[in-house]
């Protein structure tokens, strides 16, 4: 399996993507992987590796002179940057030199690229992001994330079969329970979009739950929570703000004196584990799902260990056979409401 890995995304690219991608194959025999971006900084950085001969060969290097940056207007650096590493990696997937595309760079333009170069799976209206959030009883599949700010009734019900089937295989959750995020949990509760998204997803053959509560989402009652982009993307970055406000203060509560100080020493390993749980590294990325070929979006500041993950989600995404699956759910949804 060939993966493509935009090696000039993140912040600290192309070190951290190359390291990375290192740390993935030799976890991974069974993955090659395409770095698209400046040739002789990608190899500067790949040659202070030791990697075995058959190593070096699961790399290649596909040469793109432009970048993308985090400042770049999407639509506009679709147009006027077609030599980013964005771009020719994205048409690298789009011809079928590669199975999956994975990129930290520009949320915005990797959503525009992905439409424009890859496409749409038949059948699904909007792509969706999702994000992974831990949660009491594992991890919590929320999508939309900020791909779709306005949606209608039907996307959120193919986000729940997408997200449903997502979770399924990649987080290994037996029958997903789904639910809608609304602003309580009882049945007539929520805005005219929730209410005829509940209508439409209760006919799908879903472990469907009803509406859910923010807090659900990290007390484990829900394993996919459906919303729109807005709704999903402020989920995201307040889930993102107190997992760092919980660390800080942490840090801050066990240096106010000595007994805190040897108290925070004996809870090193807890404190270690939490900070793990709630770190994006740990997900490598989100999912970019109903684009036909499986596309990864990881944190800009993604370290190492973020795009290695990165990496063996693709991998895991294709192997999988998820987009067929999802491909299949929508069809029979558009059977049962024709």
């Amino acid at each position: 399996m060939r993966i493509v890995l935009d090696a000039m995304g993140g912040d600290n690219a192309p070190q951290v993507e190359v390291n990375g991608t290192v740390k993935a194959i030799k976890k991974n025999r069974d993955l090659n992987v395409i770095l698209v971006g400046k040739k002789e900084e990608i190899e500067k950085h790949l040659n202070t590796y030791k990697l075995s001969e058959k190593e070096r060969a699961r790399l290649e290097i596909v040469n793109a002179n432009e970048v993308i940056t985090m400042a770049d207007e999407p639509a506009k650096a679709f147009k006027q940057k077609q030599d980013s590493s964005m771009i020719v990696g994205a048409k690298l997937v789009k011809d079928g030199r590669a199975d999956a595309f994975v990129s930290a760079g520009n949320t915005g333009a990797m959503l525009v690229t992905s439409l424009l170069t890859i496409g749409r799976i038949p059948g699904v209206i909007r792509p969706a992001i999702l994000v992974p959030m831990p949660s009491k009883s594992g991890t919590t599949a929320v999508l939309d994330a900020g791909a779709n700010v306005d949606c209608k009734p039907i996307h959120l019900a193919q986000f729940a079969i997408m997200g449903s089937i997502y979770a399924s295989h990649i987080f290994k959750i037996t029958n997903p329970r789904v639910g809608v995020m609304s602003v309580g949990e009882e049945e007539g509760k929520g805005n005219e979009l929730t209410i005829e998204a509940k209508e439409i997803i209760k006919k799908l053959n879903l472990n469907f739950k009803g509406n859910v509560e923010g807090r659900d989402v990290f007390n484990g009652n829900a394993d996919v929570v459906v919303c729109d982009g807005f709704v999903g993307n402020i989920i995201l970055k307040v889930g993102e703000g107190a997992g760092v406000l919980l660390v800080s203060e942490i840090k801050a509560g066990a240096k106010k004196s000595p007994l805190t100080i040897i108290g925070g020493l004996l809870m090193k390993k807890v404190f270690t584990q939490v900070k793990d749980r709630i770190n994006p590294d740990a997900y490598g990325g989100a999912p970019l799902l109903g684009i036909q070929k499986p596309v990864i979006i990881s944190h800009g500041s993604a370290g190492v260990e973020g795009i290695k993950n990165a990496l063996i989600v693709a991998y895991e995404f294709v192997d999988g056979h998820i987009n067929e699956e999802i491909e299949r759910e929508v069809k029979k949804m558009e059977a049962k409401s024709e």
